[in-house]
């Protein structure tokens, strides 16, 4: 009866975090049919009804959430001290999962962990690519990349990379059509390649700053995109203007694809970091991560950061 109880209490915190029995389903690697049954005989157990389902969405009652805010939080503390018991292992072991956004995991993430994971053949990585400002606690990640001026103030952070810039670019052959802006304001005339945030489902307003002033451009164009690779191709293409990671045009600026402007209104910005909660027990694995991850820049160029 215990093992029954757990089971389904494991699987009742699933569907109300998720509010879907699909997804719940697939993250529990269970049938529907059989995690429904599951839920309707913990509710007859208890005599109170968990979860309102509709055809659209699953919601906890006033028992349901009562229950998941209890329950809830002493499987994660169980879950965490199983995982800290592998510090008595001889080889660090466990899966670190990490919410970033597409440009920190391709240009810090990736690079960082191909160099350190085959020395450390148990640990295991999780990366999903997220451009909103995910919750790590509620949604169970270990840890989150976001830039330095995004971490909230409760959370510990790790700086990754040293201060970044953006860059508005375009095509030498788009240029000598349409001219080149002097001011941010002359963008609005332009072809621009807009950023369409996933979560929020607005378009990315463009910053700009210069001697202290700060400017907020809401472009227009033919394109928009949800992330870096087809913005690039884009502006490769001549389709337009773009507005990315220095990083990410160096390479095609220095050979003459890439046309840059507005470099003086391009100020720095605090780069990436990785935060987590403070109160998080940190296991041989996650500790391991957090050292191949740690940026290990001169401090003293580092900018001081700015609103955006």
């Amino acid at each position: 009866m215990l093992r029954e109880s757990v089971n389904a209490l494991l699987a009742f915190i699933v569907v109300a975090r998720e509010r879907s029995f699909t997804k719940a389903a697939a993250k529990l690697g269970v049938s529907q049919s059989a995690l429904s049954h599951t839920i309707r005989a913990l509710e007859e157990r208890l005599d109170l009804r968990l979860l309102t389902r509709t055809t659209r969405s699953v919601a906890p009652t006033d028992a349901g959430e009562r229950l998941l805010s209890t329950v809830g939080p002493r499987f994660e503390e169980i879950e965490a001290e199983l995982a800290a018991l592998s510090e008595l292992r001889l080889k660090p072991a466990g899966t670190i999962r990490i919410t970033s956004g597409e440009h920190a995991a391709n240009s810090i993430l990736w690079p960082a962990l191909t160099r350190v994971l085959p020395d450390y053949p148990d640990i295991n990585v999780e990366i999903i690519t997220d451009y909103g400002l995910t919750n790590i606690v509620a949604e169970r990640y270990d840890a989150g990349v976001r830039l330095g001026e995004q971490v909230a103030k409760d959370m510990i952070a790790v700086r990754l990379g040293p201060d970044m810039r953006m860059a508005v670019v375009g095509s030498p052959a788009y240029f000598e059509k349409r001219g080149r802006p002097k001011v941010p304001q002359d963008l609005t005339s332009h072809n621009c390649i807009n950023l369409r945030f996933p979560t929020y489902g607005g378009l990315y307003a463009w910053e700009f700053e210069k001697e202290g002033r700060e400017v907020k451009v809401r472009v227009e164009g033919q394109l928009v995109f949800n992330n870096i690779a087809l913005r690039l191709e884009a502006a490769l293409g001549g389709h337009g203007v773009s507005y990315l990671p220095d990083d990410v045009v160096e390479e095609h600026v220095s050979a003459g694809r890439l046309v840059r402007v507005l470099a003086d209104w391009c100020a720095p910005f605090p780069g990436y970091h990785l935060y987590y909660p403070s109160r998080r027990q940190s296991s041989p694995a996650f500790s391991i991560v957090v050292d191949a991850l740690r940026y290990r820049g001169d401090a003293s160029k580092r900018k001081p950061a700015r609103s955006r």
